[in-house]
């Protein structure tokens, strides 16, 4: 008896010390605008709080747009999805014919292009999701540099929309793997170097070989942060591999044929890599719930497969049909890739522990 009463008695401790710690965590982070901790709450259910809680998604009718959506939905969020294209209410009610889950799905007109019609779009939304796909008009080149300046204003518009929305909390923005990669080129004697949430691709670099959506994903992540650190907006930054899944080609043509110039280059240094969009809309999904209790933060990179020989590559090149050698070169080309692979590395080290490993304090019930 005495050992089942010494085990209860450090349960109840272990479990007032959780209660405690979030507690605590939570007034650490709350925003100076909003009301202090009601005295007879000591312990927050963060789950219970985020159900029913209205949050904005920017291009939710593009590729990765509906499927954040209809994860959002399905984890009981509420969904507001601003758009600028009276055709693309069709695409929303496919969404609200086919959803899961308890969430709301509301429509509002709103324009990236302007801060105004933003901040009307986020008024009452708890948070945003920055996740906007941008077209070329021309169809043709994919990513052009104009876009690449249209990207920033875009970021820059929507972060000070944030800022001057009382009722938004925090923003998850998507940036790019491509916003890390491009690094100056290692020497045979060089250190291995790892691509991490640390690593920032040199602009310059992209200039130099015209990578327009890189240079645009990393100057609109820059621009993000700035305005973020100076208006003290709660922010996590998500930089995709190559998003695929269920027909991504057809689906999402510009962004992978603008992802992908310079694809052979990356898959030299091994550091092509693809993220399906499911897993990329449930890492969005934990990123944010994580960010309540401060257990996100900073930049997070997401793949879930790195193209590492040839046999992929090609499988690749033929999902989007390009020509083998776009993306593996030829046989020379090959070998030399080989004696790269071993000097850039990337990891995602970072998102995986934050999905797979978070302690979640919750009480246990004793029959």
């Amino acid at each position: 008896m005495g050992v089942v009463r010494s085990w209860e008695s450090r349960q109840v401790e272990l479990e007032s010390f959780c209660r405690k710690l979030v507690a605590n965590t939570a007034t650490i982070h709350r925003r100076k605008d909003l009301d202090p901790q009601p005295k007879d709450k000591p312990f927050v259910d963060y789950e219970e709080e985020e159900r029913n809680t209205l949050v904005c998604v920017t291009s939710g009718v593009s590729y990765l747009g509906l499927a954040l959506v209809n994860k959002l939905l399905q984890e009981g969020y509420s969904v507001r999805i601003p758009i600028e294209n009276p055709e693309d209410i069709e695409k929303v009610r496919e969404i609200k014919e086919s959803r899961e889950g308890n969430g709301k799905l509301e429509v509002i007109m709103g324009k990236l292009s302007d801060v105004d019609s933003l901040i009307n779009a986020f008024e009452g939304c708890h948070g945003v999701f920055h996740t906007s796909a941008f077209t070329d008009p021309a169809g043709l080149s994919g990513y052009t540099k104009s876009m690449a300046e249209i990207e920033v204003r875009v970021s820059e518009n929507v972060m000070e929309a944030c800022a001057r929305t009382t009722s938004i909390k925090k923003c998850v923005f998507t940036s790019s793997l491509l916003a890390c990669v491009w690094q100056q080129q290692q020497q045979q004697n060089s250190p291995i170097t790892i691509i991490n949430h640390n690593s920032w691709t040199n602009e310059s670099l992209c200039k130099e070989k015209k990578l327009w959506y890189a240079l645009g994903k990393v100057r609109a992540e820059k621009v993000a942060w700035r305005i973020a650190n100076e208006k003290g907006l709660k922010l996590t930054t998500i930089c995709p591999a190559l998003i695929t899944g269920t027909d991504f080609y057809p689906s999402n043509p510009t962004s992978t044929i603008a992802y992908l110039k310079g694809a052979q280059e990356m898959y030299c240094h091994g550091l092509l890599a693809t993220v399906d969009v499911t897993k990329l809309a449930e890492a969005h999904a934990s990123v944010f719930k994580a960010m309540n209790s401060g257990t996100a933060s900073g930049r997070y990179i997401c793949f879930d497969k790195l193209i590492h020989n040839q046999t992929e590559a090609e499988f690749l090149a033929k999902e989007i049909g390009m020509p083998n050698h776009k993306i593996c070169g030829d046989s020379s080309s090959n070998n030399n890739c080989s004696s790269l692979h071993r000097f850039m590395k990337i990891s995602n080290d970072k998102l995986r522990r934050l999905m797979s490993g978070q302690i979640r304090c919750y009480t246990q019930q004793h029959f």
